[in-house]
C-alpha cells in the first residue's frame, strides 16, 4: 500500500514524534490533576464522615440512645450535605433524614463499615436526582444502628465539569503540539538542508562550501561548526597533496636535466676513449643518488605540511639522548676536517615528537655547520631548556654566517646563496628543518654567531625551540 508522499517526509515524521511526545507529557499532568482532585475531593468527605460518627458515637456513650436521637432531630432539621438514620436492634428506623440504610447487614458492635450508593433526591425544582453518596453503619453498644453518609453529589458534579476542562486542554494540547511539532520539524528541515547542500556540493568538488552558523548554540550550529572544521581541514591536505605533486615535478625537473646532462658528457667521454663505461655508470649512479635524496626529501616535507601543524606518530623521549647521539655521529666528521666540535648538553629534557623527523632536522643542521665552516673553525651543538620552559636545541658555529636579509629566504626550498655553490647539496636542508619545527608547534631562530675573529666568522647561530611534553596526568 502507498501513502502520500506527506506521509514519507521526514518533516511529518518529526512531527508525529514530537506531538507524541508533547501529549504524553501533557497528558500525565492533566491526569495526575484529575486523580489528585478527585482523591482529595472524597479523601475530605470520608474524613467529615468520620469526624461525625465520632462525634455521635461519643455522645451516645455518654448519654445514651435518646441523646443520639435527639442529636440527629437537630441534624436532620438544620439540613446540609450530611445523612444521617438511627434503628433499633430490629432495623426499625428510630429517626434520621432517610428512609434506609444501604447496607443489608449489621456488624458487630463497635464495628463499622463504609460503602459508595446512589442517594435518590429531589433538587429545589422537584427534579428526581440519583446522587453519589458516601456512608458509613455502625453497630451500637446496645444494639442499636446508626448510619451516618454525606452526598457527594455536588463533588461529583465538580469532577465532571473539571474532566470537561481537561478534555478541553487536551485538546487545546494536540492543537499546540501539532503546530509546535510543525514549526521544529520545518526549522530542523530547513537545517538539515543546507548542511546536505553543503555535503553534496563536496561530493562534487567543491571543497569551498561551507555551512551557514547562525550564532544560535544549538546542536545543529555545533554540527555546521564541526563540518566546517573538518573542511577546512580537507581543504588545507588538498591543497598540500596538490602542492607536493606540483613541487615534485618542479623541483625535480632540475635534477633530472643536471643528471641527464652529465651522462651524456659521460656517454660522450667513454665514446672518444677519455673514460669507460663502468665510470659513466658510477656518475649516473652517484646522480640517481642524490636525486633520490632529493625527491625523499620533498615527499618528507610534503608529509609534514600536510599535517597542518600536528606531530605525526608522536612519543615522549628525553631531548637529550638525541643530541648526545648527533654530537657522537658527527664529531668525527669534524675532527677529519680539523675543526672543533663541542656539546654542551642538559639532562631531563622531555619532549614529544616525532623521533625520527627530529633526528633528520637536527643533522641537517649540524650537517650544514659542519660543511661550510673553513677548517681551523669550531662547531658547537647545545640543548637546554629555556626560561619560558621550552626545549632548545642550537647549532654555533664560526663559518661565513648569512646576512641578515636572507635568513628568511634560505629556510625556503632551493634557494642556495652565493658562498654555498661550491658545495654539494639540493637546497632543502632548512626546508626540511621548518617543517620539521612547525609540525612539533615550534619555531626556528637564524642569528649571528660569535662574529669575527682570527679570520672566522661572523657565524651563524640555528636554534629549534620546542614546547615541553605535557605533564602526566593523574591517571597515568
Amino acid at each position: 500500500m502507498k501513502f502520500p508522499s506527506l506521509f514519507r517526509r521526514t518533516p511529518f515524521r518529526l512531527t508525529l514524534l514530537f506531538l507524541a511526545l508533547f501529549v504524553a507529557a501533557a497528558g500525565s499532568v492533566l491526569a495526575w490533576v484529575y486523580v489528585a482532585s478527585a482523591t482529595e475531593a472524597r479523601a475530605r468527605a470520608e474524613a467529615d464522615v468520620r469526624s461525625e460518627v465520632g462525634v455521635l458515637a461519643s455522645l451516645y456513650r455518654a448519654r445514651g440512645v435518646d441523646a443520639l436521637n435527639q442529636a440527629l432531630v437537630e441534624r436532620s432539621i438544620r439540613g446540609g450535605p450530611n445523612l444521617y438514620l438511627l434503628m433499633d436492634a430490629q432495623r426499625k428506623v428510630i429517626t434520621g433524614n432517610v428512609s434506609e440504610s444501604p447496607f443489608e447487614g449489621t456488624d458487630s458492635a463497635g464495628a463499622g463499615r463504609w460503602s459508595t450508593f446512589r442517594l435518590t433526591a429531589t433538587d429545589d425544582e422537584g427534579r428526581v436526582e440519583n446522587r453519589q453518596s458516601i456512608g458509613v453503619e455502625m453497630q451500637m453498644s446496645g444494639g442499636e444502628v446508626l448510619f451516618v453518609g454525606q452526598d457527594i453529589g455536588d463533588t461529583e458534579a465538580y469532577l465532571g465539569r473539571l474532566t470537561q476542562a481537561l478534555w478541553a486542554a487536551m485538546l487545546l494540547v494536540l492543537l499546540l503540539g501539532a503546530g509546535g511539532g510543525l514549526i521544529v520539524s520545518r526549522n530542523v528541515e530547513r537545517s538539515m538542508g543546507r548542511l546536505n547542500r553543503v555535503v553534496q556540493a563536496v561530493q562534487n568538488g567543491d571543497l569551498k562550501a561551507r555551512a551557514d552558523v547562525r550564532r544560535s548554540g544549538d546542536e545543529l550550529d555545533e554540527l555546521g561548526a564541526g563540518l566546517n572544521t573538518m573542511l577546512d581541514r580537507l581543504e588545507v591536505s588538498m591543497a598540500s597533496i596538490r602542492h607536493a605533486g606540483d613541487a615534485i615535478a618542479h623541483d625535480l625537473r632540475s635534477p633530472l636535466t643536471r643528471m641527464r646532462a652529465k651522462m651524456e658528457v659521460a656517454l660522450i667521454d667513454a665514446e672518444s676513449g677519455k673514460t669507460d663505461g663502468v665510470e659513466a655508470l658510477h656518475i649516473a649512479l652517484d646522480e640517481a643518488d642524490a636525486l633520490l635524496k632529493t625527491f625523499n626529501t620533498v615527499l618528507a616535507i610534503a608529509r609534514l605540511q600536510a599535517a597542518a601543524g600536528r606531530t605525526p606518530d608522536p612519543a615522549v623521549f628525553d631531548a637529550a639522548d638525541l643530541a648526545a647521539d648527533m654530537a657522537e655521529l658527527y664529531e668525527p666528521a669534524a675532527e677529519e676536517k680539523q675543526m672543533e666540535f663541542s656539546a654542551e648538553i642538559e639532562r631531563g629534557l622531555l619532549i614529544e615528537a616525532n623521533q625520527p623527523f627530529l633526528a633528520q632536522a637536527l643533522a641537517n643542521l649540524i650537517d650544514n655547520a659542519v660543511k661550510y665552516t673553513p677548517a681551523g673553525g669550531a662547531v658547537k651543538l647545545r640543548a637546554r631548556r629555556r626560561s619560558s620552559g621550552e626545549v632548545e636545541f642550537s647549532v654555533t658555529d664560526t663559518g661565513p654566517g648569512v646576512p641578515a636579509e636572507d635568513r628568511e629566504r634560505v629556510t625556503q626550498r632551493f634557494v642556495r646563496l652565493d658562498n654555498s655553490r661550491t658545495e654539494a647539496g639540493s637546497g632543502l636542508g632548512l626546508s626540511l628543518v621548518t617543517a620539521v619545527i612547525e609540525a612539533h608547534g615550534g619555531r626556528l631562530m637564524l642569528d649571528e654567531g660569535p662574529g669575527v675573529h682570527d679570520g672566522f666568522g661572523p657565524g651563524l647561530r640555528v636554534a629549534m625551540v620546542l614546547p615541553p611534553a605535557p605533564a602526566p596526568t593523574a591517571a597515568s
